[in-house]
């Protein structure tokens, strides 16, 4: 049996009022996501979660949007531009950097050994688009533990496997991640 959410994404390109429904229906999860993501940020981070949230909306129903099957390929492409977004944040700031005050974008609260530097949110991104090569499956619950900020149960639900193949796939995934980084 299909959600209503997979049957509006299923719907997305036929009808016109299906991407404002679907935008509706996912919006207050999109922003507890992002809420919880921007938990681990510095205080008085220039990034807020409603912005988080818009701006990859804007990335996923933009003026081609692509059509969604279920509701895992929908959050996973939620997963994907909030990190794009703060990817393209942390690159903004690197590009202020020599023009003083800059604001710094942290992974913190995530279990990943990160600092609060931009460049290490760029290093992590690296280090996810790398790991997917060797393994989707890992770097997507890797990508939405760390950008989408869902708990290993969350992630569980989303790609609709058992809680321990999500934490098994996070371990590997973490660790990898980690040696990518060359973090001890």
């Amino acid at each position: 049996m299909t959600d209503s959410l997979t049957r509006l994404l299923q719907d997305a390109g036929s009808r016109p009022d299906a991407w404002r429904a679907v935008f509706e229906l996912v919006y207050d999860e999109l922003r507890q996501l992002a809420a919880a993501q921007m938990g681990h940020e510095r205080l008085g981070h220039t990034l807020q979660a409603t912005a988080l949230v818009n701006e990859a909306w804007l990335r996923l129903a933009g003026d081609a949007a692509p059509r969604f099957e279920t509701r895992r390929h929908f959050f996973g492409a939620a997963a994907r531009a909030m990190q794009r977004v703060l990817t393209d944040h942390a690159r903004r700031v690197l590009a202020d950097k020599r023009g003083g005050d800059r604001a710094r974008l942290t992974l913190t609260g995530v279990d990943l050994a990160a600092d609060e530097d931009p460049e290490r949110a760029l290093e992590i991104s690296d280090a996810l688009d790398a790991l997917e090569k060797d393994d989707e499956r890992a770097a997507e619950v890797a990508r939405l533990r760390l950008f989408a900020g869902l708990e290993v149960a969350q992630v569980a639900e989303a790609l609709g496997v058992s809680e321990r193949t999500a934490a098994r796939e996070w371990a590997y995934g973490r660790a990898r991640i980690v040696q990518l980084l060359g973090v001890e």
